[in-house]
């Protein structure tokens, strides 16, 4: 589970507020999206959740463990084996091949060998594993996010984040890369907290956090401690 304990965010001198003090659970095997108008927050909470931002004040806890305990080693741990990240630019590394990407998790952990055969299994089940061999110049935008989303799963994470990943993406590539992460949280059990500004794409979660002017809207359904 991970639970936002009077989480406020500041940027900047003089401090601008972000995030107003928001209280919130997210319960594990959700679907969760966050959703909002631009500039509402939405990223930004994302990030203070998966352990790339930290809050100005408040906590986060994951799984009941606060994140401000956490030293840099076990955070650095936590999110290459237990966090996995989509955003809308893919960020795949162009000198690397489609699975020498997926594996990069792995790699960070000394883990290539022993995740090679699942990396092809997601490839296959995403539908390119015909282009394990290509580099991400060669390929269509849909496909670079897919072979993103297979190295966000390769290492079995539990909560899975996702920002804007359809944002760069067609109508039809978005759909299928949506239902894909649809299907992961369905099937695997993954914890899904997905950022999006389009309607369409929060009704594929099963709840959703609505935030205006970075807090958490009356529209929102069961979340507030």
């Amino acid at each position: 589970m991970i639970e936002g304990i009077n989480i406020v965010k500041e940027f900047g001198s003089p401090p601008q507020r972000v995030l107003h003090g928001l209280n919130f659970k997210i319960l594990d095997d959700e679907f969760v999206s966050i959703s909002g108008r631009s500039g509402s927050g939405k990223s930004t909470l994302l990030y203070i959740m998966s352990t790339l931002d930290h809050p100005t004040e408040g906590n986060i806890l994951i799984d009941g463990v606060d994140l401000k305990l956490l030293n840099f080693k076990e955070i650095h741990f936590l999110r290459n084996t237990g966090i996995g990240f989509i955003f809308q630019f893919h960020y795949l590394l162009p000198e690397l091949t489609v699975l020498e990407n997926v594996l990069l998790p792995a790699r960070n952990l000394g883990l290539i060998d022993s995740k090679r055969g699942y990396a092809r299994e997601l490839l296959n089940l995403m539908g390119i594993i015909n282009l394990e061999s290509r580099y991400p110049s060669q390929l269509s935008g849909g496909e670079q996010q897919r072979v993103a989303i297979a190295r966000a799963l390769v290492m079995h994470p539990r909560y899975l984040f996702a920002d804007e990943p359809t944002g760069n993406l067609d109508t039809i590539n978005a759909n299928i890369v949506m239902k894909m992460i649809q299907d992961i949280n369905k099937n695997s059990k993954t914890t899904v907290c997905l950022v999006t500004h389009d309607p369409d794409y929060a009704s594929f979660a099963d709840r959703e956090i609505y935030l205006i002017n970075g807090q958490i809207s009356e529209r929102s359904k069961d979340i507030l401690i």
